[in-house]
């Protein structure tokens, strides 16, 4: 249930349920060989920081599941899972918990 972090102050969105927002982090710009990339050739990051989460996923039972990741956590997804959204020009991933492939220890 956390809202945003302060270094996304002006973030002022609350995912619901089991969503999460997350931040691509940096992508690759150079090839192992030097050559520099054009931000068109370059492959979006499967590698992001939480910014906020959800309060979980509902069960049938009516019961709340808690999300098993947490603001600030940085985590793998799968190269096309998800949604983009733009807000305040910075790109931002809302993903499904479910959707979520590793937490980076």
């Amino acid at each position: 249930m956390a809202a945003a972090t302060s270094t996304h102050s002006s973030l002022k969105l609350k995912p619901i349920g089991d969503r999460i927002i997350v931040e691509r982090l940096g992508s690759t710009e150079k090839t192992k060989s030097g050559l520099y990339l054009p931000d068109a050739a370059q492959e979006k990051p499967q590698e992001g920081k939480v910014i906020a989460v959800g309060s979980g996923k509902m069960l049938n039972s009516g019961k709340v599941v808690p999300p098993s990741v947490k603001a600030g956590d940085r985590i793998l997804f799968g190269k096309y899972s998800g949604s983009e959204i733009k807000v305040d020009d910075k790109e931002y991933v809302f993903l499904n918990e479910d959707e979520i492939l590793a937490i980076v220890a």
